[in-house]
């Protein structure tokens, strides 16, 4: 990916992980692909596919993302 997608919420929620798809995750409106360390789209009791601001920040400094790829943005 190119960093051009552009998901809702809802399109997200099919980048589970699961089923041969990729692993995507938002953090601060800036989608990841996370297949990496998203196994089974799980990552420590966290789901793929879903807005992971909050959860993410409490346990990571926002640098922490820079090694996983941007493949687009969240809009509402």
């Amino acid at each position: 990916m190119n960093g051009n997608l552009s998901l809702t919420r809802a399109e997200l929620a099919k980048y589970n992980g699961l089923n041969g798809t990729p692993a995507y995750v938002a953090v601060n409106g800036v989608i990841f692909d996370v297949t990496t360390v998203f196994i089974q789209g799980i990552h420590f009791g966290h789901l793929a596919g879903q807005d992971l601001t909050g959860a993410f920040l409490r346990q990571h400094v926002p640098s922490a993302l820079a090694g996983y790829p941007v493949v687009g943005q969240l809009v509402d």
